[in-house]
């Protein structure tokens, strides 16, 4: 059996080849994978990708072999389900690998906002200057915290509030109210939550229902000077609403590890390479520009997952689901 991986770092080609199971060849690509490529060999069974690869009906017509994707991720808005259905083609992510290590980063950025250290760190290094005029904080312990989403990652994100010493409240389009009983917080309806949080944290997953979950309308209903943390999908935030809403200053700031064409905004020298695809929103692209030079404003570059143990866990689970399809049981679908 050929699989073929796409997008792939040097220590995850080792493990992966170290540990493929018994006759499986697998065939590396170090680019993700698009529909604009053209590939000489497309000889494959199945094809193991990641967030940057785009898995479409265009990509799938070139790989008439394939039987089934594995993404190494939780989130799959970069596979087309209904193709890969139409086609009779497994697809299967990485359910659960980092609730711990995205909500310890969430505060990393909540903190970060809150004291302002990014802005002091600039200061320290660019000047010298050890002034603490303007980098005033606030603090956590008593403020209402809003966890949208409670997935794997929004649960763990709830435990470790309870620290902080934060009131929480909780929305979600499936509550748990046992979970909540557990925990001691409340489901509140999102307009509810926005209008009584001071701090405002995403962790839904990007599906039709959450895109722009947040934009022109919800932002007025949030509760005015509070900041907004996204860890989750660029889609859920609408870029120019944000940007409308932060200038205002109905929101105070905002700590984002993802954005809107995240892709695109990488390197602007992609754009004279390659042009830039009418799919992409230049509006979008340039409000997150704009988001960028924001001084209460901190963007990371979707590195919430990035610690060594979380993708020692993420290899492991795509080998298990390489290994139960194989054996004809197929672990961890996708519907």
């Amino acid at each position: 059996m050929r699989i073929a991986v796409f997008g792939y770092e040097s220590w995850e080609r080792e493990y992966l080849v170290a540990h493929a199971p018994a006759g499986v060849e697998l065939v590396f690509f170090d680019h993700p994978l698009n529909h604009d490529q053209t590939l000489a060999d497309t000889d494959f069974e199945g094809l193991m990708v990641f967030v940057s690869s785009q898995v479409d009906e265009t990509v799938l017509g070139k790989f008439s072999k394939v039987r089934f994707v594995i993404t190494r991720s939780t989130g799959y808005d970069h596979i087309n389900l209904d193709a890969c259905r139409a086609r009779g083609v497994i697809v299967s992510n990485v359910p659960a690998y980092g609730e711990a290590t995205v909500a310890e980063y969430t505060f990393a950025l909540l903190l970060a906002l809150s004291r302002k250290i990014c802005l002091g760190y600039h200061q320290v290094r660019e000047s010298g200057s050890f002034s603490i005029t303007n980098l005033r904080g606030f603090d956590l312990e008593g403020k209402t915290l809003g966890v949208v989403g409670t997935g794997r990652i929004g649960r763990h994100v709830v435990r470790i509030a309870r620290g902080f010493g934060l009131k929480i409240l909780v929305n979600d389009a499936h509550p748990d109210e046992k979970f909540a009983e557990v925990m001691g917080v409340s489901y509140q309806t999102l307009p509810e939550l926005l209008d009584q949080s001071d701090i405002v944290t995403l962790h839904v997953p990007a599906i039709p229902a959450t895109e722009h979950l947040l934009s022109t309308a919800t932002f007025a209903q949030m509760k005015r000077g509070a900041i907004l943390i996204n860890t989750s999908r660029g889609s859920v935030v609408e870029t120019q609403a944000l940007v409308m809403a932060l200038r205002s200053g109905q929101v105070a700031g905002a700590a984002l590890d993802v954005l809107e064409e995240e892709g695109v905004i990488r390197d602007e020298l992609d754009f004279l390479v390659a042009g830039h695809p009418e799919e992409h929103n230049l509006k979008t692209v340039l409000a997150n520009h704009v988001l960028i030079d924001l001084p209460n404003v901190i963007i990371t570059p979707h590195n919430a997952f990035n610690t060594t143990e979380a993708l020692q866990r993420i290899l492991d689970a795509t080998l298990d689901n390489l290994r139960g399809f194989i054996a004809g049981v197929p672990i961890n679908i996708i519907p």
